[in-house]
């Protein structure tokens, strides 16, 4: 019986790490930008007017010792979902901005084994091109589909080298935080255990550029354990113009009680925003253990007064 295979599209993009440095590659073949006369590139980064067409030049290289076929496009970027990180629309899906824009001087490529080919590239910059970034990515797409280990699918891998446009026009950063949500999960008797409290809150570039955030938060009101302030590190490196995306952080050093407010505050490119979700957190157990005691200490003073009539009350009667 012959094996059916779905074939899946993984996709590297070594060069949309938050500081590129040399060609996008997974160890059997990379894509980069021809070197230009004064220095190496690890991007292409072309200035652009609306209305104008741009050239450039790929290099594509095949590490292996087989000969190689590869599929290329132009592909738009996007922040993941997941994590923040970026990645390029498929071969098969709709490309709308940088994809719709470029064209690789051709759409497949055969590359000895260790050798490299440079291949043309063309982007049309519509004349309604708004100002500001625009990315996407040159991929190299291998037509081979292997199959993945202990599974009946596919893989079909691509490396793919970032293009970074910025059409001429007025710059406008923006950038907003939407949605905190502050999840408290501490252990009923503070001190006995971790805590599993989380942090959830969206980035929004409402901007044209893109952006390096940073991310802080803060407590206020009356809280007991936490720091007042921290950094937050699952932040992404670049947030593209008009992207979402919603990051979750695990806080283990959380306020185990009190209330009040957390603000997050995100900053880049001399703008700011800010989003708040407020708290009540109280440790249970410790609540009911007091709560106990003072119904103890209330039933106590209760007898101690009926005790002290009864003994008015006898010496009254003996006089």
């Amino acid at each position: 019986m012959r094996t059916a295979f779905v074939a899946l599209f993984v996709l590297l993009l070594t060069t949309l790490s938050p500081a590129p440095a040399g060609a996008a590659d997974n160890g059997e073949w990379s894509v980069r930008p021809a070197d230009s006369a004064i220095t190496p590139r690890a991007a292409f980064e072309l200035p652009a007017q609306p209305g104008t067409t741009l050239t450039d030049r790929a290099i594509v290289t095949n590490t292996t010792g087989a000969e190689l076929t590869f599929r290329l496009y132009v592909a738009d970027a996007h922040n993941t979902e997941r994590d923040g990180g970026l990645a390029v629309r498929g071969i098969e899906e709709t490309q709308q901005d940088v994809g719709a824009w470029g064209k690789p001087e051709r759409d497949t490529v055969t590359v000895p084994a260790r050798s490299a080919v440079t291949v043309g590239l063309t982007l049309d910059i519509p004349h309604g091109a708004s100002p500001g970034d625009h990315v996407g990515a040159l991929v190299a797409v291998d037509t081979r589909v292997r199959p993945a280990e202990g599974s009946h699918v596919g893989v079909q891998r691509g490396v793919g080298a970032r293009i970074y446009l910025r059409v001429e026009g007025p710059e406008q950063p923006g950038l907003t935080v939407e949605d905190v949500r502050f999840t408290a999960r501490s252990p009923q008797i503070p001190w006995t255990g971790s805590s599993g409290s989380t942090l959830s809150y969206t980035l929004h570039n409402t901007g044209n550029v893109k952006l390096a955030p940073r991310v802080s938060f803060r407590t206020g009101g009356v809280v007991v354990g936490g720091p007042g302030e921290r950094q937050l590190a699952n932040v992404p490196g670049e947030l593209l113009p008009g992207q979402k995306v919603r990051l979750t952080e695990t806080w283990a050093g959380a306020p185990f009680a009190g209330w009040g407010k957390i603000t997050v505050t995100a900053s880049a490119n001399e703008v700011r925003g800010s989003g708040s979700d407020g708290f009540l957190k109280v440790p249970w157990l410790v609540t009911g253990c007091a709560a106990l005691l003072v119904a103890a200490w209330l039933l106590l003073r209760r007898r101690r007064r009926a005790t002290r009539a009864t003994r008015s009350a006898r010496t009254a009667a003996h006089d």
